[in-house]
């Protein structure tokens, strides 16, 4: 009833856009149908069904669908791209497959607290071509984890044949590759879906693992009304037509005297006067209002826990040994602070930053994943919904791109989307100046500096690499933490034993001075310390000023700095074009303008990849190598 009032709305032209699951009701409607209340469903735009199944409130829902005020994502995000925690529903993004690392998270997530839920998410023909489900199935059978697959083979991905797209006939064969059981089910037949979604959730919740159900349907109509249906065969949705679900289970429930014709038209009669009740409410309420300061304050999760000031007594530690340090003790307070990676159980990861810590909390908290930088961070995306604070380590930050659109696109714009915090912190460890190449050594930190619901931290020190963690891994946000392979073991210095927060988003003053500020962070604070007491054999004062933390980072500082000293310096490890530097250079140019005495100066590496041979390394590609003619130039303007 709703699909029809929606496709009547549209042709009055009220409304714009909608996704139609014409054919496809009885896939939804059954799986939502043969779950617990508490098992976790994360469905699709054609998958109206779980929403009503779920008995969403349909003045909300209608506001949702046509982003008037009162929706559930404050005009943020369309349609089903949202959540509702209390009937256990997560929505999906664009991205074709993104959910179905997530679902594994969730799934996880059950796992671990032994309640016996699953969580059950849809995906299309045509998206059991991305990675994503490769990679989520190739976790959820080596954990064995309670999650249904559930593909709604439709025949098409939007206009492609699913036969022009697929090798096989029968998607359901893909599970054997992962090792789990694979069902092929007419999803045309609501009975046949509630028994194969049963039979399937009761193994996982049996411990036996996950299991992918293909249902084979059909979409009557066009991928989106806009879309038409003219490249499917006239005589194909004919056919199909006489398999509609509703149609089928309708004359089921009449011939085996269930219901009767009368009493049915009375359902439609009374289902139609709710809807049209609540898609008119919907249509008469006003658009969204906002400012852009409300939506700002919308990006991130407020934090109020006041930070632990450092105290007590202290140790010496190397960069990586602080690192572990902070992990420990994040552990060791949050139960639901888990670590997941590529080898970073028994072998402790490369650079040994996790030794012991499987040891100390077991397989379920320290768990090696496959190599699969996208499932596992959406992995981690499901466990901080189910109030977990995973930490995710990439085994060098150069291969965070095969994570991309998992951090860009779904961790951060959860929270801003529909108020779902995300407490998951991503260590990556990056840099160069250890002759590791062009695709181990990369500083590719600016790429998400551009990208708002994310913050990205870069310490310099093990005192601030301890605290930062620490205050990382409690914010309610997805937080980038860079750690400088070069630091591991070459930084050393005083750290307190207990642990302590550095509150993100504010730089330090690591060198006072008077002539000349120096904004940096990383493995470039060490470079420009050694300039600064170069510097000051000649009389000249250098300021260092270490950001610490790239997004949110602390303008006011900076600015106070050269209301002292009148001239800049921004370094960064970065190639030059499009680095973090350009965005500090132009913001202090705005905002401190009337300050400078010369223009403000940015040293970075050259515009290549990074080369193999140290000489090339250090010679020619580093910012280091530019770094003492830049600061004389500007000294001297």
């Amino acid at each position: 009833m709703i699909e029809e009032q929606m496709l009547r709305l549209i042709r009055h032209n009220r409304i714009s856009k909608w996704f139609s699951g014409y054919g496809q009701e009885a896939i939804a409607v059954g799986c939502t149908w043969a779950l617990r209340d508490t098992d976790v469903i994360l469905p699709l735009h054609r998958n109206l069904g779980v929403w009503t199944a779920r008995d969403v409130p349909l003045k909300p829902l209608f506001c949702q669908m046509m982003g008037k005020a009162g929706g559930y994502t404050n005009g943020r995000d369309r349609t089903f791209h949202f959540g509702i925690p209390e009937k256990r529903i997560i929505g999906m993004i664009s991205h074709l497959g993104a959910m179905l690392p997530v679902a594994c998270g969730v799934a996880q997530a059950a796992q671990i607290k032994g309640n016996q839920d699953v969580a059950v998410v849809f995906c299309g023909d045509g998206a059991t071509r991305e990675g994503d489900f490769h990679e989520a199935c190739s976790l959820a059978g080596i954990w064995k984890l309670p999650v249904l697959f559930v593909v709604e083979n439709n025949g098409y991905g939007l206009s492609t044949p699913t036969g022009e797209a697929l090798p096989i006939m029968n998607l359901a064969d893909a599970a054997l590759g992962y090792g789990f059981p694979g069902i092929t089910i007419d999803g045309n037949n609501v009975l046949s879906v509630v028994d194969g979604v049963r039979t399937a959730a009761t193994r996982a919740r049996e411990g036996k693992g996950p299991s992918l159900l293909e249902m084979k349907t059909f979409r009557r109509r066009g991928h989106e009304e806009a879309s038409g249906v003219k490249y499917v065969p006239k005589k194909l949705i004919e056919e199909w037509a006489q398999k509609d679900p509703v149609d089928q289970y309708t004359a089921l429930l009449i011939n085996e005297k269930v219901v009767s014709s009368v009493e049915v038209q009375q359902m439609r009669k009374e289902i139609s006067e709710l809807v049209e009740i609540a898609s008119e409410y919907a249509l008469a309420q006003p658009l969204v209002e906002s400012t852009p300061q409300e939506e700002k304050c919308a990006i991130f999760s407020a934090y109020d826990t006041a930070p632990r000031e450092p105290e007590g007594k202290e140790s010496e530690l190397r960069f990586i040994d602080a690192i572990s340090e902070a992990m420990t003790q994040a552990m060791d307070e949050d139960e639901r602070v888990l670590l997941m990676g590529q080898d970073i159980a028994e072998y402790g990861e490369v650079f040994k930053a996790s030794v012991g810590l499987l040891d100390r909390f077991g397989k379920r908290r320290v768990r090696n994943t496959p190599i699969i930088e996208s499932g596992v961070l959406g992995a981690a995306l499901g466990l901080a919904l189910e109030g977990f604070s995973p930490i995710v380590e990439m085994q060098y930050a150069d291969f965070i791109s095969c994570g991309f659109n998992q951090i860009v696109n779904n961790l951060a714009t959860t929270y801003y989307r529909w108020n779902a915090p995300v407490s998951v912190t991503i260590r990556a460890p990056f840099g160069g100046h250890i002759g590791a190449g062009p695709f181990h050594s990369q500083c590719k930190e600016a790429w998400f500096c551009h990208v708002p619901g994310l913050k990205v931290v870069a310490p310099s020190t093990p005192h601030d690499a301890k605290g930062l963690l620490l205050a990382s891994i409690s914010d309610p946000n997805p937080v980038l933490f860079f750690e400088h392979k070069y630091l591991y073991r070459s930084a050393k210095g005083l750290v307190p034993n207990a642990p302590f927060d550095i509150p993100l988003g504010k730089a330090s003053c690591l060198h006072p001075g008077e002539d000349l500020t120096i904004v940096t962070y990383g493995l470039c604070t060490q470079w420009a310390l050694e300039e600064a007491h170069i510097q000051s054999q000649n009389d000249v004062s250098i300021e260092v000023i270490d950001l610490r933390t790239l997004i949110p980072w602390d303008q006011e500082t900076i600015l106070t700095s050269l209301k002292k000293t009148g001239r800049l310096l921004v370094l960064h490890e970065a190639t030059m074009t499009g680095g973090f530097g350009a965005e500090i250079a132009a913001r202090i140019g705005e905002e401190g303008f009337e300050y400078l005495d010369a223009p403000i100066k940015r040293v970075a590496s050259l515009d290549t990849p990074v080369p193999f041979s140290l000489n090339l390394e250090t010679e020619i590609f580093s910012a280091k190598s530019r770094l003492k003619k830049a600061l004389g130039q500007l000294l001297a303007y």
